[in-house]
């Protein structure tokens, strides 16, 4: 087939490099502009960028899609049989919906209608799913609201974290959106519409998703959440009125009566408590402008004594 590919992060990669392999044409890829990022702001080449570069693909940057004539001519002029559509993170305008006849195709990471949005593999491990997977989707006007095409199903292990399941879900997609492309063109795929009653949405993770939250969640429920949310936005909460970065952290066994909060270091860990009477072993911690330190460590430094609490 003809395709018109847009994506812009890792996760996207091996979609871009099996479409090539498998022999299809790309005449065009689309991803987002470089950005400045980290400590330095220094420019960073997209990841599918970089791909296309090293496989002398066109590649195109805009800063918008909806009002782009330019983009719209051209595009136009391809006429694609489809778009392929992979963590790209930009809403797909109507006019490049209807533009080819197999549609614009999306691989989403995670099964449809569950964990509709912008983070659906962080929101499926910290809600403790122990299922996730990849869907293939036909793009519409919603978001993520599409008739799909396949599925492929891929457990999710009780100490696995989110970056540990990118690279598998992203090379599932990547066979998937193959088998998708194969069914489409021989007419064995029948999309299907999405139960709209099933829908839970993901959205983009926030600097506050990280704050700890232990007098309304258990020890497993906050070790959920910090799987699904490391390493941005992690888990942090307040230590004498400074910023305090949690690292590693597991649900503990011991039977301590701890209130929610409230730290504790005679077992010689640095223990944690939470609602329903449940405790957290924090491994590796971090105070503001502090290096990251063992539990237990830190416990010695910083004399932790009885009674004192997260904040």
């Amino acid at each position: 087939m003809k395709l018109v590919f847009c994506g812009t992060p890792e996760f996207a990669v091996p979609s871009l490099q099996a479409l090539v392999d498998a022999g299809h044409e790309i005449p065009l890829v689309l991803t987002q502009p470089d950005r400045p990022a980290g400590r330095k702001q220094e420019l960073q080449i997209p990841p599918v960028k970089q791909l296309a570069t090293k496989l002398g693909l066109p590649v195109l940057q805009p800063e918008r899609l909806k009002n782009n004539a330019e983009l719209r001519v051209l595009l136009e002029q391809i006429s694609p049989d489809a778009i392929i559509v992979v963590a790209y993170g930009r809403i797909i305008p109507q006019w490049m919906l209807d533009l080819p006849r197999y549609g614009n195709i999306n691989v989403h990471g995670s099964l449809l209608p569950k964990y509709r949005g912008a983070a659906p593999i962080q929101w499926a491990v910290a809600n403790g799913e122990t299922e996730t997977g990849v869907t293939t989707m036909l793009l519409d006007a919603g978001l993520d609201t599409g008739n799909t095409l396949l599925f492929h199903s891929l457990p999710i292990a009780p100490d696995t974290t989110s970056p540990e399941l990118y690279p598998q879900l992203s090379q599932i997609g990547a066979n998937l959106l193959l088998q998708t492309l194969s069914g489409l063109e021989q007419g064995t795929i029948i999309p299907q519409q999405q139960d709209n009653e099933a829908a839970t949405l993901a959205p983009i993770l926030t600097r506050e998703d990280g704050r700890l939250d232990l007098i309304h969640r258990t020890a497993q429920e906050t070790y959920n959440r910090w799987r699904g949310f490391t390493p941005w936005p992690g888990a942090h909460a307040l230590f004498r009125g400074k910023r305090f970065l949690i690292h590693r952290l597991h649900p503990s066994t011991s039977t301590l009566a701890l209130a929610p909060n409230q730290l504790d270091f005679s077992t010689g860990q640095l223990l944690v408590g939470a609602t329903q009477n449940t405790v957290l072993t924090l491994d590796e911690v971090q105070l503001e402008a502090k290096p990251r330190l063992p539990g237990p460590q830190f416990s010695r430094d910083f004399q932790i004594h009885l009674g004192e609490h997260l904040q």
